[in-house]
């Protein structure tokens, strides 16, 4: 990969805000200019992660323009509605990696009009750029990103970096839109460390989860660069639903299994390191670590995103710090990191996906790993993407990378579904993101259903008592009968899917 370049105009780990938005001798291109350079049949990368930090007026252009494109749209995570719903609303986009973030996206998607291909984001960076996604990738492949600040063979990201890197230095030409809307300060919080090709790849080089290795700057080749679209359109804030009574009851019986862990598990004598999935489950359960009396351990965040619950475990000195790569925020949490940017980044750090995600840094740093679910079966197989075995309504994004690598594995959801109507401990999930192998611990309003060292009927048993309570008689009649037929993991398949289907 191109390295961040070291001249004069490119910001640097000692010195990271750059002096200029504008570096140098720039192609600027209107919008719709830079959405002509955009061949029918192309491959579009596009930077976003967790909703921000995604191109909007290119995206926007493609989609108002005449005639009709095939593209193969990759993303680093979920991005705005100017991508998802535009280009599927005018038929532009034909093939979709690695998420559907929004309701127009997830229709095109299960009603087989938009081909969608669920991918772990910790890969995706170099499926990309050697071939992984090679029957997926057609025409020319044209990066389109946003960022704070750029140069002739530089770029700043804004608010996330996610595969940027990785997009800028697998496209045949780069398109930028620097974006006013984002202060240029965001550049203190990047940490842009590139990847050495395999098979030759050293180890990442950080013993510290919030240490630092490279500038801000993502390097590419300056021949690349077609356009500089300049912008300032703010990020679409992340919309964090009300904390509701069985959100709080979760996060209580989670405080309450970290503190007994904490006495009982020798992983966390010194330090804890926590992930947490994305959205508004996941800022909720933050809220129980307020309450957590860690004693003299350092806790800190290494995750994909930043949410408002972070900003406030900081401000509250409850954690030490934040590694991801995303900042998820909602527009009162943008506010709060964008008046004070210079003092967060002295405790947060966004790195490339492949590296927030990667696994030796998952393992090496021990983390304990909290995401949620659609559902999980009787033996801690876990669905995490669709409806019914057949309706997508997400995708994986980073929980599969977490759930296989992290020490300590928990599965956090609602017992019920569709206003309780509907259990989300099944007999047998109709589709596994997350095998029995990953998931150690179960958490949902009714308890803590710790899975380690079980077998799969112990398992059955202890998921049994977390479930809603008015579904567990016909779960325990379900396991009773499934036991006649014998096996070590014991399935009465005729009945097994009969339950029907949970709904987010």
């Amino acid at each position: 990969m191109t390295p961040a370049p070291s001249g004069p105009a490119a910001p640097t780990l000692d010195d990271p805000v750059p002096a200029t938005r504008l570096g140098g001798d720039l192609p600027f291109a209107a919008p719709e200019e830079a959405a002509a350079l955009v061949p029918e049949t192309a491959t579009l990368l596009v930077s976003g992660f967790g909703g921000v930090g995604y191109p909007k007026l290119v995206p926007e252009a493609l989609a108002a323009a005449d005639g009709e494109r095939e593209l193969t749209v990759v993303s680093g995570g979920g991005v705005g509605d100017e991508i998802d719903r535009d280009l599927v609303e005018s038929g532009d986009m034909a093939r979709r990696y690695p998420f559907v973030p929004n309701e127009t996206a997830r229709e095109a998607a299960n009603e087989g009009r938009l081909a969608f291909h669920d991918r772990h984001i910790s890969r995706l960076a170099d499926e990309v750029r050697f071939g992984g996604l090679r029957a997926g990738m057609r025409g020319e492949t044209v990066a389109v990103v946003e960022a704070v600040a750029v140069g002739p063979d530089w770029l700043v990201p804004s608010t996330s970096i996610g595969h940027t890197p990785a997009y800028a230095d697998a496209a045949d030409r780069l398109i930028v839109e620097v974006n006013r809307a984002q202060p240029i300060d965001l550049a203190r919080v990047h940490d842009v460390h590139v990847r050495d090709d395999p098979p030759n790849r050293a180890p990442i080089p950080l013993d510290d989860p919030l240490g630092e290795t490279g500038g801000p700057a993502v390097g590419f080749a300056p021949e690349k660069l077609a356009a500089v679209v300049e912008t300032d359109r703010p990020d679409d804030p992340y919309e964090f639903r009300e904390v509701s009574a069985t959100d709080e009851a979760i996060a209580a019986n989670l405080g309450g299994f970290l503190e007994a862990e904490l006495d009982r598990n020798p992983l966390l004598a010194d330090a804890v390191n926590l992930q947490f999935g994305v959205g508004s489950l996941g800022n909720a359960l933050m809220g129980a670590l307020a309450d957590v009396d860690f004693g003299d351990r350092d806790v800190a965040y290494v995750g994909e995103v930043v949410q408002d619950g972070l900003l406030d475990m900081l401000d509250a000195g409850d954690l030490r710090g934040a590694s991801a790569t995303s900042l998820a925020l909602s527009s009162e949490g943008q506010d709060r990191l964008f008046a004070d940017v210079e003092r967060y980044a002295e405790d947060v750090v966004l790195r490339p996906a492949d590296v927030s995600n990667a696994p030796e840094l998952i393992d090496r740093f021990g983390v304990v790993g909290v995401n949620s679910a659609v559902e999980v079966d009787l033996y801690g197989n876990v669905n995490a993407t669709h409806i019914g075995g057949t309706r997508v309504v997400n995708g994986i994004g980073g929980g599969g990378d977490f759930a296989r690598n992290c020490r300590l594995g928990v599965v956090a959801l609602p017992s019920t579904a569709v206003g309780g109507d509907v259990s989300r401990v099944v007999p047998l999930t109709p589709h596994v993101d997350h095998t029995e192998h990953d998931a150690s611990v179960v958490v949902t309003e009714h308890g803590v259903a710790d899975l380690r060292g079980l077998s799969p009927r112990e398992r059955a048993e202890e998921l049994i008592a977390v479930a809603d309570p008015s579904f567990r008689e016909d779960l325990e009649a379900y396991r009773a009968r499934a036991a006649e037929d014998g096996g070590n993991t014991p399935h009465h398949l005729p009945s097994a899917f009969s339950w029907g289907s949970t709904d987010s």
